[in-house]
């Protein structure tokens, strides 16, 4: 997991006493190491750099710098003074960087070809992951295995076919999820490859506890083993079913025995069934507390003292038959019939018209009653509701209307 470094920007009082090691990552933050840096070069985040290797040099990337390395080392119980810790040999140049990048082409052939090696011998384990060092002179193959493994006749294939120096080293399948990576089913990045570096045994105890079903499928993780967050809050568990009473899996009512099958520690409430029954019965602690008390004076309580348990759901209305026969009258259906059957019988004359409409009688009145004087509004343009007591207009008689005393007269227009 790459650490955020919060005090990048802030400036260092005293450089002499500022720690000197450096966290680097190696083949995309699969593996990382502390080293020395021993240049006194201002190194930053995502800086490629020159090891010490093995027979060699090599090429990683720095992932933090500063103050917060002394708690990773810290962390990871790593002596910040060791005299063996391995040293920072100059920034990468563009030499060694392209040596990286024709190094590192060749990861993915070996790995096939060498998984290819690994059948044909008939060797029980599973080749996961190949680093090649930078100059090309060592490979170390990341491996996982039930059982112990001859591999020496491997390795002398290896070494002849890929002129390399071999390193075997096996892995957990654990740490081997925590290299490939992915997505849990909580919907996050999975813990081993962010943030969890020590990985716990767990069990199925610890499911148990958490009132949760023994379901293979949903306690595995991507590994096949049991999720590493069964352990996060068992402890919250542990604590929290102390006040719950020891030695009541079984209690006497006078109906019969019951028997516990859960404990709510968020209702503090404790979940009985009778013996060759189905119901449920959630009682408080301090109910099971005294009915405890009341067997061991041979007294064996009537009533069971249930508690209500509400929720905040509301309660779905279960549907019953209910018999409509006779309830639905159809009488308006029997009249519409009745009455098509009589308009059927009767004869044609007699039929009425579905459509029936009166006709329009407007072309029958006469064209100009009272013998009314016709006149030509054809000039009179539209008209005006506020005009109806004008005089009609008569063009004959417009006369030209004389001009205004105040305004002058335009001389007329002469053409030279």
């Amino acid at each position: 997991m790459n650490v955020h470094d919060w005090l990048r920007n802030l400036p260092v009082a005293d450089t002499d006493s500022s720690c000197k090691v450096v966290e680097l990552s190696f083949n995309k933050g699969s593996r990382k190491d502390f080293f020395r840096n021993t240049t006194l070069q201002y190194l930053e985040k995502g800086d490629l750099v020159t090891i010490e290797g093995v027979g060699g040099f090599d090429i990683a990337e720095v992932s933090l710098t500063g103050e917060l390395v002394r708690l990773q080392l810290k962390k990871r119980n790593v002596d910040e003074f060791n005299p063996e810790m391995k040293k920072i040999l100059r920034k990468s140049n563009e030499r060694d960087i392209e040596t990286y990048h024709i190094t590192k082409g060749r990861e993915a052939k070996i790995l096939a070809r060498s998984r290819e090696i690994a059948i044909a011998l008939k060797l029980q384990m599973k080749l996961s992951e190949v680093e090649i060092q930078a100059d090309g002179k060592k490979a170390t193959f990341f491996y996982t295995a039930d059982d112990r493994v001859d591999f020496r006749e491997m390795i002398k294939q290896f070494a002849g076919e890929f002129k390399l120096k071999v390193e075997m080293r096996q892995i957990g399948i654990r740490q081997e999820a925590a290299k490939m990576g992915g997505i849990g089913s909580c919907g996050r990045e999975l813990c081993c490859s962010t943030w969890l570096t020590d990985f716990k045994s767990v069990n199925t105890t610890a499911a148990r506890y958490q009132n949760l079903s023994i379901n293979q499928t949903k306690l595995s993780g991507q590994c096949g083993r049991l999720k590493c967050c069964l352990n996060f809050e068992l402890d919250t568990y542990l604590d929290a079913l102390q006040q719950f009473p020891d030695n009541a899996e079984y209690i006497e009512f006078a109906k019969g025995r019951a028997m516990l099958i859960k404990k709510d520690i968020f209702k503090n409430l404790m979940w009985y069934v009778l013996e060759g029954g189905s119901k449920h019965y959630p009682l408080t602690i301090l109910r099971v507390k005294e009915i405890i008390r009341m067997n061991a004076q041979g007294i064996k309580p009537e009533e069971i003292e249930a508690v209500d348990v509400t929720t905040g759901k509301p309660k779905e209305v279960e549907l019953q038959f209910v018999d409509v026969v006779g309830q639905i009258s159809l009488k308006s259906l029997e009249r519409n019939d009745k009455r098509r059957r009589e308009q059927r019988n009767q004869p044609p004359q007699q039929q009425r018209r579905p459509d029936f409409r009166p006709q329009d009688n407007r072309n029958n009145r006469p064209a100009n009653p009272e013998n009314r004087p016709q006149q030509d509004n054809r000039n009179n343009g539209p008209r005006n509701p506020n005009n109806r007591n004008r005089p009609p207009f008569d063009r004959g008689n417009q006369q030209q209307r004389p001009p205004q005393p105040n305004q002058p007269q335009k001389p007329p227009f002469k053409k030279d």
